[in-house]
């Protein structure tokens, strides 16, 4: 049986690299656009793509 001191340092390890891919999870799951953000400046489908404003 391991000793109180190294199931504690484990168990902070543990807890770490497990904070650590759960915000790295968190982070790639908004890092890709939705189809839908992506082309929403391009118009709907089958009609011609809004002007530009002109300054």
């Amino acid at each position: 049986m391991a000793s109180n001191s190294r199931q504690t340092w484990k168990r902070r390890q543990r807890r770490h690299s497990n904070a650590g891919r759960k915000r790295k999870n968190k982070e790639s799951s908004r890092s890709t656009k939705s189809e839908a953000d992506l082309f929403a400046g391009m118009g709907a489908p089958g009609e011609p793509a809004p002007k530009r404003a002109t300054k």
